[in-house]
């Protein structure tokens, strides 16, 4: 039997491409154990997969002055050793790290064990977790042609993020059945991630009005973001979060608005869905989304606009310019190289395990 051991937490972010690789990997033969935080939401998320949990001592990594950089160091070099006696007692002959903080000590006492690493870095820029983590690793998979070069030593290998293949498996049919449009009208995805964004949120609802006289909208809103007054609205469905039925609605769907996620982005790449996205603004993070972004819109992906520029009018120009020029969009998605993220990963996997 060939083992391996997954880490990454945080985020869902950190966990679903994890979890998008665990059906090709069983089929390869592998024995999967995940490692993750104490109390941290990977636990939750791994339920239902059927593989051992390791949970270890973590720190948070701040780039700030902060009193709880002193606990946590402590914190660090305990998962430190909470992680080599997880990896001596499960032998694996691989670990893929998909990043974040409980990640660091797992691929360091990889290192020590003489356990071969492949990290994954989703964002253009690696976070922190992943700048202390790759001199650890002996490839790492990247998300953007932009990241590769970045990566030292020539270790860097495009290969794009794995997705959950149920989104490819979506039906319209049961996408209109479920939200109870005609599907008369094109069909505006609105996807603000699970916590909802603000901004996005006003923005669509300020200009719906003039985007239903064109289509029909569909909108994730995010937890407790619902509009009450907008529920009667003819063509305008509204839910704060989807999950079984989420396939169906992207197959649904024609064009896309979206956060700029690297996960999020790639979903829409794999299902060749045209897109206007509106990054996080830097003022509430490191930049990372602006960078995605404007990587996918180089690469012919995607319609870029930033959260500053927003008005009604130009919304409804760029949603109408990208549902007329769509046909485009999906013939540069077509032609992406790392569509088939699964694969060319589980490969490297393949290639570097432990003999």
């Amino acid at each position: 039997m060939k083992k391996i051991v997954l880490t990454g937490g945080g985020t869902a972010g950190h966990v679903t491409p994890n979890l998008a690789m665990v059906p090709r990997l069983r089929e390869m033969g592998y024995d999967i154990t995940y490692i993750g935080s104490i109390g941290g939401m990977e636990e939750k998320l791994i339920e239902g997969y059927g593989m051992p949990y390791y949970a270890i001592h973590t720190g948070k990594l701040r780039r700030y002055f902060s009193m709880k950089n002193v606990s946590d160091i402590f914190n660090v070099l305990k998962g430190l050793g909470d992680a080599k006696k997880a990896l001596k007692e499960i032998r694996p002959d691989i670990v893929f790290s998909k990043g974040g903080f409980v990640a660091v000590p797992v691929v360091r006492a990889a290192k020590s064990l003489g356990i071969p690493v492949i990290c994954h870095e989703s964002d253009m820029t690696p976070g922190l977790a992943n700048k202390l983590s790759i001199p650890a690793a002996r490839v790492v998979c990247c998300n953007f042609p932009e990241t590769v070069k970045d990566i030292p030593n020539g270790k860097g290998v495009l290969t794009g993020t794995p997705i959950r293949q149920e989104l490819l498996k979506g039906s319209k049919e049961k996408g209109l059945a479920f939200t109870g449009l005609k599907g008369e009208k094109p069909i505006l995805m609105v996807i603000g991630g699970s916590l909802g964004a603000v901004a996005v949120n006003n923005a669509v609802r300020d200009a719906l009005p003039e985007l239903l006289a064109h289509f029909d909208v569909i909108h994730l809103c995010g937890k407790g973001k619902v509009d009450e007054g907008l529920l009667n609205t003819e063509g305008y469905k509204q839910y704060e979060y989807i999950s079984e039925e989420l396939p169906d609605l992207f197959a649904a769907a024609d064009i896309v608005i979206s956060r700029a996620g690297a996960n999020a982005i790639c979903e829409l790449l794999a299902l060749k869905k045209p897109n206007l996205l509106i990054p996080l603004s830097a003022k509430a993070s490191r930049g990372d989304q602006i960078l995605n972004a404007h990587s996918f819109e180089k690469q012919g992906f995607s319609v870029v606009m930033e959260e500053e520029e927003i008005t009604t009018l130009k919304l409804c120009q760029e949603v109408e310019k990208l549902y007329e020029n769509r046909e485009t969009y999906i013939h540069a998605m077509a032609g992406s190289r790392h569509t088939d993220a699964i694969t060319v990963i589980t490969d490297l996997i393949e290639k570097y395990r432990k003999k």
